[in-house]
């Protein structure tokens, strides 16, 4: 079984800076005090022996080389790049150790704090100066860099925990982004002109798309031997993920655990991260079960699935998953609710995840489908509410027009507020959301988005923009970071 990035234990390397006429001991005891946090933290690192170098540290060009030699030789292992600043650090020696390794990954610059108590020759740090002349040497070498939260922190102050948390989310959407390998299973559907991609402008930021034909899908699952030991794993997988209502033939059970059992070969044959599948309507037509119920168990295991060949929708699903390491899903933006202007029912059939959901799911028919095509056709669907909560919202598109990749994000709540529905069912409440939903429409992006609970904007924002160069808007009625 192939390693998927997002399960990726994250690994940093280190650079410990100093400068000559400062107090040493500082560096040598950032150093310890770093290695001691990392594995507090859960981290791994590669950094230089202390003996490669004079008090363990970065100074000159020849310390440069050899940490930059030490991690272009784990280039493969490395996704971020933590630099420690204890006191004003060489920013020559930081700049030509990053700028050597010729690693392209996130970059975070961590000064560490003076006591005003303690600012004497052999006291001092003056990381505070020192931090603003390594970050200028690295914008003056177009190398990009993550912001702490505060200019200095305490490496054992709780701050410094929740930057490393912030720094490594952005190291996993952007490793995990550049190498993304995406099923699009099937064809887009011919009504749903909405979901059109670019796969040239997704292969720029290193995302890769796989196609497979829908036949070949649905020849595969009629093929499957419903005695075979991988459906009946599969069926006794969907039969105790949610309950399921005692009118569905067993048949219709077996059916759809065949098309799953499909699915998790083909993703699993091709190393694949995520998927998009044509769900709407071949599939009930041409084999006669949803996809739903699949999509949701894949979702629920960080292998996020969109609907409607929805590739854009899937790589901002796969997104949120790798910035919050949780379950995303895929909604609408569907109606509003009263005359509340901040407030919006989110919609799908569905396949959200069944820990999005506020009780046990339902694992039934499709409603719509199943009225026009027959209930027959239509088992798979994931039904119930959303349980209320903090979520980000996320989307990003391929702006073929311009030739660019452009994307949004931000946060709201989901909401107890009734809305009498069938589906999955997610009530939202979004700050300013009239602001946010009349510069959405203007930039022509998709009725689709992607949803995962918890706070991931800051992060999402920061991998997306900062490294992967895409035009992205946070949607921040408050402003608390830039």
């Amino acid at each position: 079984m192939y390693q998927r990035y997002i399960n990726k234990e994250i690994t940093f390397a280190v650079i410990i800076a100093t400068r000559g006429f400062f107090n040493p001991e500082h560096a040598v005891n950032a150093r310890k005090d770093t290695i001691r946090r990392l594995d507090e933290l859960g981290y791994s690192y590669v950094i230089p022996e202390e003996s490669a170098t004079r008090h363990g540290a970065i100074e000159t060009l020849a310390d440069a080389r050899i940490a930059a030699e030490l991690f272009r030789k784990n280039s493969d292992r490395i996704d971020g790049i933590l630099v420690i600043n204890p006191n004003f650090g060489d920013e020559q020696g930081v700049v030509e150790t990053i700028s050597r390794s010729k690693l392209d990954v996130p970059v975070m610059v961590v000064a560490l704090p003076d006591d005003p108590t303690k600012v004497g020759i052999r006291e001092r740090r003056d990381a505070f100066c020192g931090k603003i002349s390594i970050t200028a040497n690295l914008y003056q070498y177009g190398i990009p860099f993550s912001p702490t939260t505060m200019h200095t922190e305490s490496l054992d102050d709780k701050l410094f925990e929740e930057d490393m948390a912030y720094f490594a989310g952005v190291c996993r959407v952007v490793g995990g982004l550049r190498q993304a390998r995406i099923g699009v299973i099937g064809a887009r559907p011919e009504a749903f002109n909405t979901v059109r991609f670019s796969e040239r402008l997704m292969q720029k930021s290193g995302i890769k798309m796989v196609t497979v034909d829908m036949s070949v899908i649905l020849e595969g699952a009629k093929r499957r031997d419903a005695d075979s030991k991988d459906v009946k794993v599969r069926v006794d997988q969907v039969r105790s993920y949610g309950r399921i209502p005692a009118d569905i033939p067993d048949k219709n059970i077996v059916k759809q655990a065949a098309l799953t059992a499909e699915i998790y070969d083909f993703m699993e044959r091709n190393e694949l991260d995520a998927s998009t599948i044509q769900c709407w309507d071949s599939v009930q037509l041409n084999y006669g079960c949803a996809t739903c119920v699949t999509m949701s168990m894949m979702g629920e295991e960080l292998m996020p699935s969109a609907c409607e060949v929805d590739a854009a929708g899937v790589v901002s699903m796969y997104t949120l998953a790798l910035a919050t390491r949780r379950a995303s899903a895929f909604l609408d933006w569907n109606n509003n609710v009263g005359d509340d202007p901040n407030l919006v029912a989110c919609t799908h059939c569905s396949n959200y995840p069944k820990s999005f959901f506020d009780d046990e799911v339902e694992v039934s028919n499709l409603d719509v489908l199943g009225a026009t095509l027959g209930a027959d056709k239509s088992f798979g669907a994931i039904k119930g509410r959303v349980r209320a909560g903090d979520m980000t919202y996320f989307r990003m598109s391929t702006d073929d027009v311009n030739g660019r990749v452009h994307s949004y994000v931000g946060e709201g709540v989901f909401t107890d507020d009734p809305f009498p529905m069938n589906g999955g069912i997610a009530v939202a409440r979004i700050p300013e959301m009239q602001r946010f939903f009349r510069w959405m429409s203007k930039k022509g992006f998709e009725h689709h988005v992607a949803m995962v609970r918890g706070s991931a904007a800051r992060i999402v924002n920061e991998a997306v923009s900062t490294y992967l160069g895409w035009d992205n808007y946070w949607h921040v009625p408050n402003e608390r970071y830039i």
